[in-house]
């Protein structure tokens, strides 16, 4: 009997350890030093002689974002399924970030507003293996650099990735221009395996192509998200909130329209506030502008922070046209010694925070792969397969909230509409509910599979919560309606 998706993407999740590693090639090529890369390469050096990391940005960006990372500055979340990651392939890493800065918010610290409305429901408490890490995306992906470059068999080049080289039905190596070289001085790297870590840039599609090879499959989905950043001073006299979220659904009777802001206590007593809008809804780069949409679009701790604490730098401005995936899983040829992780795979609308988690996740995928004794000879289907469960469940979560914004027309899975009842009544459940505000939390941080929420004992306790609330509802409205009529006893005394 086939093994469900979500028992699938819980075995990808695992938090063990593996202790069956051993090496089966000389050396593996990994193009991108993202964090889809870097975590690549750890997982490689179980089991290559030597990992060459070739990346086009240098080593020394620990003090900011990489030209190669352009939403860099922008916010950034490490989803707790990421962080038992990067535990499980750097053992102390949560105790080492923790004492380099990286914040673990409180838990009564958090805020979470749905169109406007708190969510009540008592919050997730955290587990010891799955804590909150909350940083600035330069700064935790510098730690897990350092992490990464300390291990002996793993080596960094400086260069602008020109293309692969295939022999016969496999990929055997990788072209590169060493930094400060011309376009003439290509240098070749053999290689038993190559990973493209290259993000949604990659050329990989190209490369095969050019080489006779099909192109994989791209879905997109147009979101036309735009969005602006600002950082400030931390002051707990403004405010006390560390982690704040809200998101308001589009409503066209109500003159509502889709926004999603955002903001969380980063290294160095810093806040770090996002605010977006779609479509021809565009923040600028006014410090106008940014704080009078913290003040007029989201809830008050978000026009407190932005009027009165100090903006440190510039309003940084980012757009992101679709979500996009790449079905390599879907190729009836496909080379071997080649795989694929991170953006360069697929990416996400980024509001959800998906994008580091999964490439994390990618990364235990790769090592599953290495340990089941894979013939390299052989394209690495079983790694695509494992990947496609993790973009599925990703993809899932974000893209059916993107196709409630008027501006995206599909394309609409099967059973889209019967889906997205369930999905909202599940969501109104989650905002009093703290069993059904567990179960939405564990699938929205990626601890969970989407699927788990259309389990029967779910839906059942989210129909019956709507029904409570409905009839509670319409139980308040005939309080009103008699309390205004005319000879009511209120009216006449």
């Amino acid at each position: 009997m086939p093994t469900s998706p979500s028992r699938l993407f819980s075995d990808i999740g695992t938090s063990q350890r593996p202790i069956d590693t051993k090496v089966i090639m000389r050396r593996a090529i990994v193009l991108g030093a993202s964090m889809a890369g870097l975590l690549a390469a750890r997982v490689l050096s179980d089991h290559a002689e030597e990992v060459l990391i070739v990346e086009r940005d240098g080593c020394d960006v620990d003090d900011g974002p990489r030209p190669g990372v352009p939403q860099g500055s922008q916010v950034h979340a490490l989803l707790p399924a990421g962080q038992v990651q990067l535990e499980r392939w750097f053992p102390g890493f949560t105790s080492e970030a923790i004492a380099a800065g990286v914040v673990v918010p409180p838990v009564e610290g958090l805020r979470f507003y749905s169109d406007g409305a708190l969510r009540t429901a008592p919050p997730v408490e955290p587990v010891e293996q799955e804590a909150m890490l909350v940083s600035t995306r330069p700064f935790l992906e510098a730690l897990v650099r350092h992490r990464t470059m300390a291990i002996d068999n793993i080596r960094f080049v400086i260069g602008r990735a020109e293309g692969m080289v295939f022999d016969a039905d496999r990929v055997t190596g990788v072209r590169y221009v060493p930094e400060g070289a011309g376009t003439e001085d290509v240098v070749s790297e053999t290689a038993d395996l190559v990973v493209d870590a290259m993000g949604r840039s990659s050329r990989l599609s190209d490369w095969l192509s050019e080489n006779g090879w099909p192109r994989p499959p791209m879905l997109r989905m147009p979101i036309k998200l735009n969005y602006a950043t600002a950082l400030f001073k931390r002051d707990e006299q403004i405010s006390d909130v560390w982690v704040a979220v809200s998101t308001s659904s589009p409503d066209q009777k109500r003159g509502r329209v889709a926004r999603i802001g955002g903001f969380h206590v980063v290294e160095g007593d810093q806040w770090i506030m996002l605010v977006s809008g779609y479509d021809d809804d565009r923040p600028t780069r006014s410090v106008e502008d940014f704080t009078t949409r913290c003040r007029n679009d989201f809830p008050s701790a978000f026009g407190d922070i932005a009027e009165r604490a100090e903006m440190i730098g510039e309003v940084i401005t980012y757009h992101q046209a679709d979500s996009r995936r790449r079905d390599f899983h879907k190729l009836d040829r496909l080379p071997a010694g080649l795989v694929a992780a991170g953006d360069a795979v697929a990416s996400f609308n980024p509001v959800y925070g998906q994008g580091m988690t999964s490439a994390a996740l990618h990364a235990s995928c790769l090592s599953a792969y290495l340990r089941s004794d894979p013939s390299l000879d052989e394209p690495a289907r079983s790694y695509f397969d494992q990947v496609r469960v993790v973009v599925d469940a990703a993809w899932q979560i974000s893209t059916f909230a993107d196709l409630a914004l008027p501006h995206v027309d599909g394309p609409y899975p099967p059973g889209y509409k019967l889906t997205k009842w369930i999905s909202g009544v599940v969501f109104a459940a989650s905002m009093t509910d703290a069993t059904m505000n567990q179960r939405l939390d564990a699938v929205t941080t990626m601890r969970a599979h989407p699927n788990t929420l259309m389990r029967p004992s779910t839906v059942l306790r989210a129909l019956w919560l709507h029904l409570v609330r409905t009839r509670q509802s319409k139980a308040s409205a005939a309080v009103d309606i008699r309390a205004a009529e005319p000879n009511s006893s209120s009216a006449t005394q």
